[in-house]
């Protein structure tokens, strides 16, 4: 469907887009037009709606956002998908980027176009879709190369989407089992004063990868799953000695793994396997003095042929609105620094 312009003259204050369906506006408006609310508040204009039409008033370079922004998540809902909160979010930073990147072109109010290139994960349970461009290129580098880096801040979707591809490929015959492992490092209680047995320690730290397969995969097949050790869930320490063959890896919080233990995991590559390592380097939980697999496995890999190193930044958080405001704010300290 087309979105009309009925009014786009960058001398005047307003401008008027005509959306044809009138079923898909009221989720573009969102419950008590919330979403037109964040959009409003973000960029200082007033949006005004008259049965079908949105008329967008305010200086021409904010306006003209405005309606890139509305264009943009209308489309989204014509393929379908729906629009929250932290979709309006990711329209209004991406689209503040593209803008400032392009020197802060306004001539005149271009809408969203199409035909982009759509990248999205087939997964048991939902279709998975990358929001960013970082993501979208992240995805792409998982499904390309045998080993591949993810490396940015939390909520930017790093290990959700290396567990997606992971079970894509699983689901596609692509590789035998999924082996997901994380350091057990100990960040302010010891394990030892942890209740349960070993597996009873480990579980927490486990937890986030428990929470993004049971979104992929229904729970009675995930649990049997796991059962029969096609899916293992387990500390990095436990990957010492073996070689993992057609089998889709990922290491997560790979910024906790030390220097050797980081060697070790990464040469347990086997034939027909893929391997996938996340991290963020600003959250280091190593004792004083001890560095970081993860800083020392990027400067000494970055060179290699068919070694992906894909980066995130506060621009890619697809959490609450807040956690990329949070994360720019400790960025910005930590430069003043």
């Amino acid at each position: 469907m087309t979105i009309s312009v009925l009014t786009a003259d960058t001398q005047t204050s307003g401008a008027a887009l005509e959306f044809p369906d009138n079923f898909l506006l009221i989720d573009l408006c969102g419950e008590y037009d919330r979403n037109l609310t964040a959009i409003e508040s973000t960029l200082g204009v007033q949006i005004l709606r008259r049965g079908n039409q949105l008329s967008v008033i305010g200086e021409p370079g904010a306006r003209a956002m405005a309606a890139d922004v509305l264009s943009a998540l209308y489309q989204r809902l014509e393929t379908g998908k729906p629009v929250e909160p932290a979709d309006v979010d990711r329209e209004l930073r991406l689209g503040a980027a593209a803008r400032e990147a392009s020197g802060g072109a306004d001539s005149q109010m271009e809408m969203f176009k199409g035909g982009e290139e759509r990248v999205e994960i087939k997964t048991r349970r939902k279709l998975v879709e990358p929001r960013t461009e970082a993501q979208k290129a992240y995805v792409r580098a998982l499904f390309d190369n045998e080993l591949a880096f993810g490396i940015g801040p939390a909520g930017t979707g790093k290990t959700y989407l290396a567990v997606a591809v992971g079970v894509s490929m699983f689901i596609g015959g692509h590789v035998d089992k999924i082996i997901l492992s994380r350091p057990a490092v100990e960040a302010g209680e010891k394990l030892g004063y942890l209740p349960g047995d070993m597996k009873d320690k480990v579980d927490p730290y486990m937890q986030p990868l428990y929470d993004a397969l049971n979104d992929f995969l229904p729970g009675k097949q995930l649990a049997k799953m796991i059962e029969e050790k096609v899916i293992e869930i387990a500390p990095l320490a436990f990957m010492r000695g073996r070689t993992l063959s057609r089998a889709f890896v990922v290491l997560d919080e790979a910024q906790n793994a030390t220097s050797m233990q980081m060697k070790m995991f990464l040469t347990r590559l086997g034939e027909g396997s893929r391997m996938v390592i996340t991290g963020d380097r600003t959250q280091v939980d190593l004792p004083r003095g001890v560095a970081s697999g993860l800083a020392d496995a990027e400067r000494l890999l970055h060179s290699i042929p068919k070694i992906s190193f894909n980066y995130f930044t506060a621009k890619d958080v697809v959490r609450h609105p807040l956690v990329a405001a949070i994360i720019e704010a400790y960025d910005k300290d930590a430069e003043r620094g």
